[in-house]
């Protein structure tokens, strides 16, 4: 049987996952944390550093065990990096603990929502869209796999998001039990 009390949100970069998160978390009265975050509070250095001194490899060992250690506690909101899907056990444990949101969005929406932002490593390239395009190609098909409900992003605002995933939450009886 599955255990209700988590939401664990994934998807692209600028799907929302964090905006989305806090307030969804707000709304059902659970606490909410980001695995991205909660890197770079225990690392003490944004995650743009750890990528230039470790490699993306040091970067998903630290996603990883932060993962590990959230999906064990309960009544919380989680959202993870965008590629914490690539790992086989971060799938499993993402899934067997707790309900899967995927926020879906398109590379064009991510293009707009990350343009101004320098705190993303991967996108540090002469031309982000084809970047995007490939995770796209490389990473959907694992969010897919895990999704217990999928919610599309495009252009809409973080309230509509909210609410769309809560009615879908609600509508399948995936609403997560109170502490």
């Amino acid at each position: 049987m599955r255990n209700k009390l988590n939401i664990f949100l994934i998807g692209p970069m600028g799907s929302g996952k964090s905006s989305v998160g806090k307030k969804l978390a707000k709304e059902l009265g659970l606490r909410f944390f980001d695995s991205d975050a909660e890197v770079e509070q225990r690392t003490g250095v944004n995650i743009s550093y750890i990528f230039e001194k470790e490699g993306e490899n040091g970067f998903r060992t630290r996603e990883k065990n932060i993962i590990a250690e959230f999906v064990q506690k309960k009544g919380l909101v989680l959202a993870t990096g965008g590629g914490s899907v690539m790992d086989k056990e971060n799938r499993q444990k993402l899934s067997k603990n707790g309900t899967v949101v995927y926020l879906k969005t398109s590379v064009d929406q991510q293009l707009k929502r990350t343009k101004n932002t320098q705190a993303r490593p991967l996108l540090a390239h002469e031309r982000p869209k084809e970047i995007l395009e490939h995770l796209r190609t490389i990473r959907e098909p694992l969010y897919e796999e895990i999704a217990d409900v999928l919610v599309d992003t495009d252009g809409c605002q973080m309230n509509t998001v909210v609410t769309n995933v809560l009615n879908i939450l609600l509508e399948r009886d995936l609403m997560p039990l109170q502490k």
